[in-house]
């Protein structure tokens, strides 16, 4: 792939999960957003990445008396091999103005920005901005994403970078467009309206999320008080500028989402029925028209294979022609692998993530019956629970000596989101319950090494999220390179990605309440398990070995970060900055 030689895209995120030494990540967004810092670095794509440094991080988990309980710890820089530039940038906050330093942390090649408030100069509401990752109230958050937007932008000048694309990673990045009209108008001469069109040419935007809670939003007022020195000084009232973050013209509310929509001419949701749900959500952004020709393309989410898949079997796929590191690999070649060493590989794996559950929790599971894991952020709509809709049922598999099953759980509740808590403690309830204790394990502390562990190790990779609420999932690509098949119901990328070679999908329902969607997947979870799953796990050894083979193939054909860096290079950073580079050459041009 040939890129213009000054190409150089600024990838803005609230969150990046490139280590798990480095806490600055909550799930699924981060650890996307830290393997394109990976992938563009491996496939030599110039991007410098620009988020912020939490001293406290995101939480970490602990379960006692059958609830979550959070911790924070604090994180020293230096321990963590970030090095302090010489920058420090100013971001108005309303009538206040906070300095934020720099930290810098090269990816690779890639150099990744992180901006820290907690200074001594700052007031102690505005060292806390940084404190925590998704913490505090909303005066909290929407100073976050004013140091990560127009602190962001100002710390690349600063530090003498010149980005010539800018790629917002969710909405919490949309101040950034702001901050760049802001520079057009006062340091340029540019009108408002030429100073937006200048910034959309040059601005990727990606949505994630269709849940509401995803799309970030404030009060109108506090937006107002909090955006007023910006607005000021881009020279015009504040109804402008809230019309680019109402979501309807008559909305108290300002929206960050729609704000990135409207700034940034170059829109993506995360996988290819995302974007069908995208167009339907935000069609009323461009009235008159159809839903079809809604200006969100898609760029279906990738992971890092190098990361993810095991060092083991990394050496089993690199001796059948396989280089999970390449840019370019045949993976097709997977079907060369020995059975009998996909068989080792993996029993080394499911017994060294056996050994960590006795280690961390006391259990001891059988490494022979078939393990199934389910471990990602408990939001509701992941249905972490689903399996308990049908109790007695599933008490009857669990307790089966013939076929043995059981379950591994993991993952963590948001500190605000009361009913995802519910759903946790209903996990390790059936898992502290008497009857069933070494048949289900809740493995507190989810982190990218314990993420690691369960999609190397378990057998089966559990997906069950209301069908059109997630917009990609990436777990489930992770446990495919390793091997380990999907049972999964027809969302985000197992939408795309399922093939009846590589595991097993649960369809729409076509329900018309959630309860009734969540009875019927349900039954069609089960019907699979035991028709399909378990006869084949233990029954045809050769044929479940093959299923493995073919899941790793097909992911890694479709579903890596460095095919999705790629497509974004291609498709959207290359195009943006040829636009961008004719208009500036028909603005110099003699009359």
């Amino acid at each position: 792939m040939t890129l213009p030689d000054d190409l150089l895209v600024a990838y803005f995120s609230l969150e990046f999960a490139v280590d798990e030494r480095l806490p600055i990540y909550a799930g699924g967004l981060g650890v996307l957003a830290g393997d394109h810092l990976k992938s563009a670095s491996d496939l030599g794509v110039p991007l410098v990445g620009v988020g912020l440094f939490y001293r406290e991080g995101y939480f970490r988990q602990e379960v006692a008396a059958g609830q979550q309980r959070e911790q924070y710890a604090h994180n020293a820089p230096a321990e963590l091999g970030l090095v302090r530039t010489d920058a420090a940038v100013p971001v108005e906050i309303g009538d206040e103005a906070v300095e934020a330093a720099v930290w810098r942390l090269d990816v690779g090649a890639v150099p990744l920005l992180l901006l820290d408030t907690d200074l001594p100069g700052n007031p102690e509401w505005a060292r806390a901005l940084t404190a925590r990752l998704y913490g505090g109230g909303r005066e909290t958050r929407i100073g976050q994403e004013l140091v990560l937007g127009v602190g962001g932008i100002r710390a690349l000048a600063a530090l003498g970078f010149e980005p010539t694309v800018f790629h917002l990673n969710e909405g919490h990045a949309a101040f950034a467009g702001l901050e760049r009209m802001r520079v057009l108008v006062e340091d340029r001469g540019a009108s408002f309206d030429d100073a937006l069109e200048d910034v959309r040419r040059t601005t990727v935007f990606t949505t994630h999320t269709p849940v509401p809670a995803g799309n970030e939003t404030f009060d109108g007022q506090l937006a107002r008080r909090s955006l007023e020195p910006l607005i000021e000084r881009l020279g015009v009232g504040w109804e402008t500028v809230a019309a680019l973050g109402r979501s309807r013209p008559k909305d108290e509310s300002f929206g960050l989402t729609p704000l990135a929509l409207r700034t940034a001419e170059r829109c993506n949701a995360v996988s290819r029925l995302h974007a069908e749900v995208a167009r339907v959500m935000w069609a009323h952004l461009w009235p008159g028209r159809p839903v079809e020709k809604v200006p969100i393309d898609y760029v279906t989410n990738g992971v890092h294979a190098r990361t993810w898949v095991s060092p083991a079997l990394s050496e089993a796929l690199a001796a059948a022609g396989v280089d999970v590191a390449a840019p370019e690999s045949d993976w097709e070649r997977t079907h060369e692998l020995e059975p009998a060493e996909l068989a080792r590989v993996h029993r080394a794996r499911k017994d060294e993530l056996l050994r960590l559950l006795a280690e961390r929790t006391g259990a001891s599971l059988d490494p022979d019956a078939l393990t199934i894991g389910f471990a990602r952020r408990f939001a509701t709509y992941k249905r972490a629970d689903l399996l308990l809709r049908r109790a007695e049922e599933l008490a009857g598999l669990l307790a089966d000596h013939e076929r043995p099953l059981q379950l591994v759980y993991a993952g963590k509740a948001h500190p605000d989101d009361t009913e995802g808590k519910g759903v946790l403690e209903r996990i390790v309830a059936l898992a502290e319950s008497p009857e069933l204790r070494g048949r289900v394990v809740f493995l507190p502390g989810y982190d990218l090494a314990l993420a690691r562990a369960l999609v190397q190790g378990v057998d089966v990779w559990l997906n069950l999220p209301r069908r059109l609420e997630e917009a990609s999932g990436t777990s489930g690509m992770k446990a495919a390179l390793n091997g380990t098949p999907n049972l999964s119901v027809l969302d985000g990328w197992w939408d795309e990605g399922y093939t009846p070679e590589a595991g097993w999908a649960i369809p729409g329902t076509g329900a018309e309440t959630r309860p009734e969607q969540d009875d019927a997947d349900a039954a069609k979870l089960f019907r699979l398990l035991r028709e399909e799953v378990l006869p084949r796990y233990y029954g045809e050894p050769e044929a479940w070995l093959a299923t493995g083979r073919a899941a790793i193939a097909s992911a890694g054909v479709r579903f890596t970060s460095h095919r999705m860096v790629g497509e974004y290079a291609k498709r959207f950073y290359v195009p943006a900055y040829l636009e961008a580079r004719a208009v500036s050459r028909r603005s110099r041009a003699p009359r």
